[in-house]
């Protein structure tokens, strides 16, 4: 296992990047990858500035000549996903990431790599070291916990940023340029339950576990069409309550909320003699899901053990409820674009379903870039829990989307940067994802804006890996812009 990363080029690039992989920085808890920026910034001698929302900001004079250029800003967010494989032992606050490269790739051993947007960080780190390149006035902004809610986003203030132009260096594509992205709204739904003990005779207990579904980024392979492992099982509870009698002591599906749930459980009570032809339902269903999702999943499995009887289970009138709403739950793509083909237009994520002996608590992450949809979709969202006797449904988080600037002057210069380059010329599109620059951009309306990155796969789970060679291209794609900054 080659875990030289430094050995590749761009040298800087990936010499920033493993010593990011070494450093703890799970959303919330950035604090060590703060004091590695603040550190960089004291001795390269570059103005630098934490603000109150924990986003770290520097600036660096324009090289000589080129003073008359438009400001930049670089923009890239400090946090990452922790995802890792349930046999991987890690912890994601202290451990260091154990990244290798794997061929053309760079990835993690059981965890995610953290590319996203760890390459972005790295990318902006290197401009400022390396002394040669020639560009105008440059800023950078390492934004605070991006991934779980874009809290250092919304904390920005205005005044601080100078620049014309903001690079946000946190797109998964290369050879992309986006220039427009999703608004977001996240839904939290709580059942209350009276825990009743559960039957003292007559009943079995069995885990049921559904895993082995690909994840992924809820907006990025939301339009994969990937299986959602919290679906894939009230859909199988909610089929094998139809026939008999269901009692549900538990369950835990999905993470975070930005991710597609790869996997989830539920431990079920039925009666003893019931237990054998459940099993039957379990096995013919699994093969059902795998036919469904042949060609999208590859290692789909829902299995059933018997455990130990629980002593006490979730009341019979909530779990029916919440079985149903789950089942009844919209997710994955609901509308596609017109006006750009092929772009995911709105969505939602059922990322996680949880029971505490108290409460049973979901999250749902619905993202669109058109606002109207958005809400709608919201509502539709709060109609089916609030149906089912949800405590409550509490829709927050929401933002605007990012709309496009085709007439832009940095798409014009850096469209021409990357024909240069490269002889073709770069795809323009927007993500379904939730980027920075729309937050950004409410609170700067002047900014210009572009979007880009290299190939990361699978972000925000354990397969994530970043493309060696795309990791090059996007760098001298971004120095080449620096030196080609239109003029004030």
């Amino acid at each position: 296992m080659d875990k030289n990363l430094k050995a590749l080029k761009p040298e800087l690039v990936w010499k920033h990047f493993a010593e990011i992989t070494r450093i703890p920085r799970p959303s919330h808890h950035e604090e060590k990858m703060r004091e590695y920026l603040i550190a960089f910034a004291k001795e390269q001698g570059l103005e630098w500035k934490e603000d109150e929302a924990h986003n770290v900001y520097m600036r660096k004079p324009a090289s000589e000549g080129m003073e008359n250029r438009k400001g930049v800003i670089m923009q890239a967010h400090c946090d990452m996903v922790p995802q890792k494989n349930n046999d991987k032992v890690f912890d994601f606050e202290k451990d260091a990431i154990e990244a290798y490269i794997d061929g053309d790739w760079v990835t993690a051993d059981g965890t995610t790599l953290g590319a996203d947007d760890g390459i972005g960080v790295a990318a902006i780190l290197a401009v400022l070291e390396d002394d040669t390149l020639v560009h105008g006035p440059i800023e950078a902004l390492f934004t605070a916990t991006e991934e779980t809610g874009m809290d250092g986003a919304f904390g920005l203030k205005g005044g601080l940023l100078q620049g014309d132009i903001l690079l946000n260096l946190d797109s998964e594509t290369e050879g992309e340029l986006y220039v427009g992205c999703a608004g977001g709204l996240d839904a939290n739904i709580t059942f209350d339950y009276t825990a009743e003990k559960t039957p003292a005779e007559g009943y079995v207990a069995a885990r049921i576990t559904a895993k082995g579904m690909k994840g992924g980024h809820s907006g990025i392979q939301i339009i994969c069409q990937r299986a959602n492992a919290n679906k894939v099982l009230f859909r199988l509870l909610d089929a094998a309550m139809q026939k008999r009698e269901l009692l549900l002591a538990e369950v835990d599906g999905g993470g975070l909320r930005n991710a597609i749930p790869r996997e989830a459980e539920a431990v079920v009570l039925v009666k003893a003699g019931e237990l054998e032809s459940l099993k039957e339902e379990v096995k013919a269903y699994e093969q059902t899901v795998i036919r469904e999702f042949e060609g999208i999943e590859d290692s789909v499995s829902i299995r059933i053990e018997e455990c130990a009887l629980p002593a006490e289970m979730i009341d019979r009138k909530t779990a029916q409820s919440l079985i149903k709403a789950v089942t009844a739950c919209v997710d994955g793509v609901w509308h596609m674009s017109m006006a750009m083909p092929g772009l995911v237009q709105t969505s939602t994520n059922l990322a996680r379903v949880v029971s505490d002996g108290k409460t049973i608590k979901l999250q749902c992450l619905m993202r669109s870039s058109v606002d109207s949809e958005k809400e709608a979709l919201g509502r539709q969202m709060s109609a089916v829990f609030e149906l089912a006797g949800a405590r409550t449904i509490e829709l927050s988080g929401s933002y605007s989307g990012w709309n496009p600037n085709m007439a832009s002057p940095i798409l014009k210069a850096m469209t021409l940067s990357y024909e240069e380059l490269y002889g073709v010329k770069p795809s323009v599109t927007a993500i379904h994802a939730g980027l920075e620059c729309g937050i950004i951009g409410a609170k700067y309306p002047n900014l210009d804006m572009i979007s880009f990155g290299p190939t990361i796969c699978y972000p925000h789970s354990p397969d994530e890996k970043v493309e060696i060679a795309s990791v090059k291209k996007f760098y001298d794609f971004l120095v080449h812009t620096l030196r080609n900054t239109p003029t004030k």
